[in-house]
């Protein structure tokens, strides 16, 4: 197998976001759009990813700071696309393996798509190959020239089109695969020679293509993987696309989501098998629900929640970083946040735990086989023992709990 790299090119201003976050920073259900971009190439076995970053560069780099395969890559100007790349030199001068070259703000790539743009490289043992896409309005992408043999003779960008090349409906989604040292060679010879004055890297392709050398490029990249995102309306498209995929796959996997136009997953979520999702219901964050739970409608999950299996949150049920045990029950309008809950507690509706003093948060524990009466405020810090009884309508504090114990020793 062919050593292979990925750059992935994240430095852009996003003028029509009007936003002072980066733009590759922005999430697509609940994770940053960089995010989806690395974990294809990850996927496709890269062995290091240099990212190129420009604007809020030093924001991108916290975000992604665990990652042990990124090379963190400084565009100080943006000049372009080639540009960009060639900011890579120093970095990739001596390779001579495969790479990838990516844009970072594409949330919708598919491994599958970069694994068949790999196999055709390969099989074609071409210096350069890239994925193209057929759109049904191509306005604002490169347009795919080839000639009557198909054969590609170069990309146009759609500011440099004439007439003719704008009725073009192959285009350019930006999926390259180079052989390394051609690429920079490449790069070496691309002039600002276009309307916006910027060095293109589809002016490489032509280049290599002058030169002799093999471009090949497949139509593999399926319409709604060329979108990049450049504006909120794009981001909102974008999240909708991926929300269709992540439920699709949950419902492959024996997950039941009753409605799923009216429901909202994360993408780290996890659910197990014979859930039901009721209306309605937003999960989000890194979520791990269970078996055989019933979760909604109008139910909100958050912040590193877990729940096991055969749980019921209904309606208007919110939990926060809470751990709930095998049974438990929270069927109306309760709060439950910064908690243990144990196996087969009932928690009435309107019950809530109070977790914050307004100054800190603080934690509460219930045992297993506790009954929390209807209106119940549990004020944490807490803990109840397994097998308590709370009648409706009681504000629990540990003072409480300590001097009702004290009582029952006396006895």
């Amino acid at each position: 197998m062919a050593e292979r790299v990925a750059i992935l090119l994240a430095a852009g201003v996003s003028s029509r976001m009007n936003t002072q976050l980066p733009k590759v920073l922005h999430e697509v259900t609940g994770r940053p759009m960089l995010a989806y971009v690395l974990d294809a190439c990850r996927s496709v076995g890269t062995d290091k990813i240099y990212v190129v970053v420009g604007f809020g560069a030093d924001q991108v780099k916290e975000r992604f700071s665990g990652a042990s395969d990124i090379v963190w890559v400084e565009q100080a100007e943006q000049k372009g696309t080639a540009h960009a790349v060639g900011c890579c030199r120093e970095h990739l001068k001596d390779f001579r393996g495969q790479t990838l070259v990516l844009c970072g703000d594409g949330p919708l790539i598919r491994a599958k798509t970069l694994q068949t743009l790999i196999d055709k490289h390969e099989a074609e043992h071409s210096a350069a190959t890239l994925a193209t896409a057929v759109l049904e309005d191509p306005t604002g992408y490169g347009r795919i020239v080839r000639d009557a043999y198909g054969n590609i003779q170069g990309i146009v960008e759609d500011s440099d089109c004439s007439p003719a090349q704008k009725a073009i409906r192959e285009v350019n989604p930006s999926y390259y695969l180079f052989h390394n040292q051609a690429l920079f060679a490449a790069l070496e010879q691309v002039k600002p020679d276009n309307v916006k004055g910027e060095y293109y890297l589809t002016d490489a392709l032509s280049v290599l293509i002058a030169t002799g050398h093999k471009v090949v490029a497949i139509t593999a990249v399926r319409p709604e993987e060329a979108m990049g995102v450049n504006s909120r309306a794009q981001l909102s498209v974008a999240s909708k696309i991926m929300q269709q995929r992540i439920q699709q796959e949950m419902m492959e996997n024996g997950v039941t989501i009753v409605d799923p136009d009216n429901t909202w997953i994360d993408a780290r979520a996890q659910i197990g098998q014979d859930t039901v999702i009721e209306p309605f219901t937003y999960i989000h964050g890194p979520i791990r629900i269970g078996r055989g739970c019933r979760i909604g409608p109008f139910a909100y999950l958050r912040d590193d929640t877990v729940i096991e299996n055969d749980v019921v949150l209904g309606v208007f049920t919110e939990v926060k970083d809470v751990t709930l045990a095998d049974g438990v029950r929270a069927r109306h309008h309760s709060y439950l946040g910064d908690a243990v809950i144990g196996r087969n507690v009932n928690i009435g509706a309107g019950s809530i735990t109070a977790n914050f003093d307004g100054k800190t948060i603080s934690r509460t524990t219930v045992g297993d086989d506790c009954y929390i009466g209807s209106g119940t405020v549990l004020i944490a810090p807490l803990v109840l023992q397994a097998g308590a009884h709370v009648g409706a309508g009681t504000v629990v504090s540990q003072e409480d709990v300590d001097k009702l114990t004290e009582e029952q020793e006396r006895r």
